[in-house]
């Protein structure tokens, strides 16, 4: 669930992606999935946009705007 906050994305768009392979890295221990928040974000940064319009702002694939100076 924290994932899910953390990423605005639903916990079944969680499951099914790591039905299909995608998405974010995890750990499954026996029926527990368990996922590292440094993975989260590390996951997030290797997707980062930074848009061609030089406003300061770089976008993140959770939708976070983050001021850059």
């Amino acid at each position: 669930r924290e994932v899910s906050q953390l990423t605005g994305r639903a916990l079944s768009t969680l499951r099914n992606d790591r039905q299909t392979g995608n998405g974010f890295p995890y750990v499954k221990w026996g029926r527990f999935i368990r996922y590292r928040k440094k993975d989260i974000i590390q996951f997030m940064e290797s997707r980062k946009i930074v848009p061609a319009n030089g406003d300061g702002y770089e976008q993140h694939t959770s939708k976070i705007l983050r001021k850059t100076s």
